[in-house]
């Protein structure tokens, strides 16, 4: 628990005084937001804003759970490690596409396909090191199977396995980018699915197959360095928050949406919880969909179902502040999080 403590305040303290730090170096340097001209005119006042903040929440979680574990002398382990590493991996291409838009000065940076082939390699080892590095018990990251509240049905296979995970990293981080549209969104949802998943870890390690075997105890490798992950991406995220807050003084772009968005992923493969992810991030799930529904209605009828997508922007289209349409997201995301959390426990119940 103390390495848990450990890693979330590390990473909330750097990324809280790192953050103004970043907002100077990249005020100096020209690092600003490039705004959609066909998107709400409100978001027209926020061109210039200091973007590629998610460099300092990737670099304050990974400092984080570094020294929570010299300082407790824990040892780091492969789930948590291969976990920040696709945290990385997807946060440099977040920043290849953040860099390619302010060189160019659009709002545009990689075309869909290179960012997908990005998100697709990254994914794709990802997928292949979970089912390698077993520990003394020959428990691995992860295995082939699909999980909800742990693994369920037969295995499916090491390729029809990396599909999956790749389809759930890519659709993942896709989906917190498309979140990432107002001050402070993508960040406040984030946390409340990171705090979920910190309480997840702790309570597989409290039930662990390798400590207490019981019929509802859970194998899966690490859960106790995946509550270090979450804490210490938490962390970051909170630190982060104080600056990215409506109205925000930086924003995470893609280096931030796209790595925390793997983050998320990662730790559903390796607690075993991939199916359970979608409940937990429901308020992404649903602001995901409402860009696929707007493009297909648009294709296949020629019509638009809302007045603009992603959701957020059709309700501030509606005439909603910014900050109400944030802090109502915030609040559906929290209804998503204590069912999925709900959900999870509920096994554990009498009967």
């Amino acid at each position: 628990m103390k390495t848990i403590i450990v890693a979330g305040a590390v990473s909330l303290v750097l990324a809280l005084f790192g953050t103004p730090l970043a907002i100077r170096a990249f005020t100096r340097r020209g690092y600003g937001q490039l705004i959609r001209e066909d998107g709400p005119t409100a978001h027209l006042t926020k061109r210039g804003t200091p973007t590629m903040g998610g460099t300092v929440i990737v670099i304050a979680a990974l400092i984080g759970y570094w020294v929570s574990h010299v300082v407790t002398r824990q040892p780091m382990e492969a789930s948590g490690l291969l976990v920040l590493m696709l945290m990385t991996g997807l946060g440099i291409v977040g920043f290849i596409d953040d860099f390619i838009k302010i060189y160019r000065q659009t709002s545009l940076g990689l075309r869909s396909g290179a960012k997908l082939a990005g998100q697709a390699v990254v994914g794709a080892v990802f997928a292949m090191q979970v089912l390698d590095h077993p520990d003394g018990y020959d428990l691995t990251p992860a295995d082939a199977h699909i999980s909800f509240l742990r693994d369920i049905g037969p295995t499916i296979g090491v390729l029809p396995f990396v599909i999956w995970i790749v389809i759930m990293i890519a659709g993942s981080s896709n989906a917190v980018n498309l979140t990432d549209g107002l001050d402070g969104l993508a960040t406040g949802a984030t946390i409340l699915v990171l705090a979920a998943y910190t309480i997840i870890g702790v309570w597989q390690y409290r039930n662990d197959c390798t400590i207490a075997l019981t019929a509802q105890c859970y194998q899966v490798r690490d859960p106790l360095d995946m509550a270090v992950v979450a804490a210490a991406v938490l962390g970051a995220c909170f630190g982060f928050l104080w600056w990215n807050a409506p109205p925000a003084k930086i924003f995470m772009g893609d280096t931030g949406s796209l790595a925390l968005g793997g983050v998320l992923a990662g730790l559903a493969v390796c607690t075993k919880t991939q199916l359970l992810l979608g409940i937990l991030g429901g308020l992404f799930v649903i602001i995901a969909m409402s860009v696929i529904l707007q493009v297909g209605s648009y294709k296949l009828t020629g019509k638009r179902i809302f007045r603009m997508a992603p959701l957020q922007h059709h309700f501030e289209l509606l005439g909603w502040a910014e900050i109400t349409i944030v802090i109502r997201f915030w609040l559906i995301a929290g209804l998503f999080v204590a069912l999925g959390l709900g959900i999870f426990y509920v096994e554990w119940l009498p009967g």
